[in-house]
């Protein structure tokens, strides 16, 4: 009786430990696994939800920022939200004449802090509904909840969904967006 107890014992915490693994794992994006050993970069580029945001960045001379230590939050628009835009936005912020706007765009995309969805969830129950978000761009974020979906609206009121929270990176977390937040310019 008293091995079977230890048996059954170990099973269970073998199973436990199996959930505990399965549950810690970071979800894949865009088809591909996202590992937490690598920085934001060399897991973006692997997405195939985010070759825009991907030339984007390369574009505007941010990789080597989102390759650093950081800590850095990155909500991360995926193709489908670069392609809302209004028809030519995309291809006019990747010209090298507007160079400083797509910074701008990008950078309201980074918070400089590894805040995984609960810690933000806490601090927008903490604020009473709705939390403000500085960004490393000077932008200031709204974050708030609908149902169990973290919101973000951006300083022209647009709003974006989190689709995918809490892939852990070397240097940081990026959350899928659904939307472009958009600077007031």
């Amino acid at each position: 009786m008293f091995r079977t107890a230890i048996r059954a014992t170990a099973i269970v915490s073998i199973v436990l430990a199996s959930a505990l693994a399965v549950q810690a794992k970071n979800p894949m994006v865009g088809g591909a696994p996202m590992y937490k050993n690598k920085n934001i970069i060399e897991n973006a580029v692997n997405s195939k939800d985010h070759t825009t945001l991907v030339a984007a960045v390369k574009a505007a001379g941010l990789v080597g920022t989102l390759e650093g230590k950081g800590p850095f939050t990155v909500f991360a628009p995926t193709n489908e939200a670069f392609a809302a835009l209004p028809a030519g936005t995309v291809e006019a912020l990747l010209k090298p004449e507007n160079k400083a706007q797509l910074v701008k765009v990008l950078t309201c995309h980074v918070v400089a802090a590894d805040a995984m969805s609960a810690m933000i969830d806490k601090m927008i129950k903490d604020d009473g509904g709705m939390h403000k978000v500085n960004t490393v761009g000077g932008c200031v974020l709204t974050a708030s909840e609908k149902g169990s979906k973290i919101m973000l609206t951006d300083e022209t009121g647009g709003t974006a969904k989190v689709t995918i929270a809490d892939v852990k990176q070397s240097n940081g977390v990026i959350h899928v967006i659904d939307k472009v937040l958009l600077p007031k310019m």
